[in-house]
């Protein structure tokens, strides 16, 4: 056993008294709950008007895909470029499966999730080698092969034309005529990803990806398996994912290279979501989507025909003030100010 793995153990439990780790994630579980309490409360609300309830279901897709991303770029501290790609796996996957054999999408999320965990195993295990840009740049290139290929290969992509997927509605294929169980699924996606998101931070594995953030020689000294922690954190992340560009797929019922693997319209922006947020914290994610999607839908409103590309000039400014500002997001952010509270209101 490793001295990582001696700490953890600890000092067994007093009898009738449950460990600290499961302490914190019963209280992580019940405020994911009230979450989602709160969620399904303004989607009844407003499930009259499908423009919001469109607004919510992006909100709730994008916050969900980076949460699955802050699970090894947050956690773990690798950032990757290339989570656009697992989304596009899990995309194409249900979209083929759907197209070419009327297999129920609820059925092809498993291949889907599977098929993007091999993918980023395999991608990932000689790029782990390089560490902080230099990882950033070939996963960066990753995204950019993908998307040569996913125009090259016409009879599983579609190329440049897409794929259009019939409109059959009706439950068992994932095909609706109003936004309302759209908005509903993909809060139950993000849900399954905050409980995700708890159970790793709150696991031996989140711990791990912790250590090898904050000094991968020293996680590495100290006898922890640094490439088989970060494979690990990656499977689960790009599994995630992988489920989550099979959603949009359906939500969209169309598919295209620029649709999945736009760079600054699905690879980077689980990282500015998290990132303003706060990246490595649990709720960072969705408090980043909950601020960016919904602006991004107003600044496309107001500015799209003025100035073609003004949102994404102000999202790319947000970024860097941020960056410079805010570097623990706002839920870092928020975390300061309360632990600062607390420690006036004690002395």
């Amino acid at each position: 056993m490793s001295k990582i793995d001696q700490q953890e153990a600890g000092a067994p439990a007093a009898p009738g008294r449950s460990s600290p780790h499961v302490t914190r994630l019963r209280t992580e579980l019940g405020r994911i709950a009230a979450i989602a309490a709160v969620f399904g409360a303004a989607i009844t609300f407003w499930q009259g008007d499908p423009f919001i309830l469109n607004i919510m279901a992006y909100t709730f897709l994008f916050g969900a895909l980076a949460s699955s991303w802050n699970i090894i770029g947050g956690f773990g501290g690798q950032f990757s470029l290339g989570h656009g790609v697992f989304f596009a796996i899990g995309g194409y996957t249900t979209a083929n499966l759907y197209f070419h054999w009327q297999i129920s999408p609820w059925l092809s999320l498993i291949p889907a999730m599977i098929l993007a965990m091999l993918v980023a195993v395999l991608v990932s295990w000689p790029t782990f080698r390089l560490k902080g840009p230099f990882f950033a740049i070939a996963t960066l290139a990753l995204n950019e092969v993908a998307l040569v290929l996913a125009n090259y290969f016409d009879t599983l992509t579609g190329g440049p034309r897409g794929m259009m997927l019939p409109f059959n509605a009706g439950l068992a294929n994932m095909v609706f005529t109003s936004r309302l169980p759209y908005a509903v699924l993909m809060l139950g996606f993000l849900i399954v990803c905050l409980v995700v998101g708890a159970m790793v931070l709150r696991s031996r594995l989140g711990y791990y990806l912790q250590a090898v953030h904050i000094d991968e020689d020293a996680a590495r000294a100290a006898g922890i398996d640094v490439l088989r922690v970060k494979l690990s954190g990656m499977a689960v992340s790009a599994a995630l994912t992988g489920i989550g560009g099979s959603l949009f797929a359906m939500y969209l019922r169309f598919v295209d290279p620029p649709t999945l693997l736009s760079i600054q319209d699905i690879g980077v922006k689980f990282l500015l979501i998290a990132l303003i947020g706060g990246v490595g914290t649990l709720y960072g994610p969705l408090a980043g989507a909950l601020l960016i999607i919904p602006l991004e839908f107003h600044l496309r409103a107001t500015l799209g025909g003025m100035l073609p590309g003004a949102n994404l000039l102000i999202l790319g400014a947000l970024l860097v003030i941020f960056s410079l500002f805010m570097r623990r997001g706002v839920v870092g952010a928020g975390q300061a100010l309360w632990a600062r509270y607390r420690r006036t209101k004690n002395e």
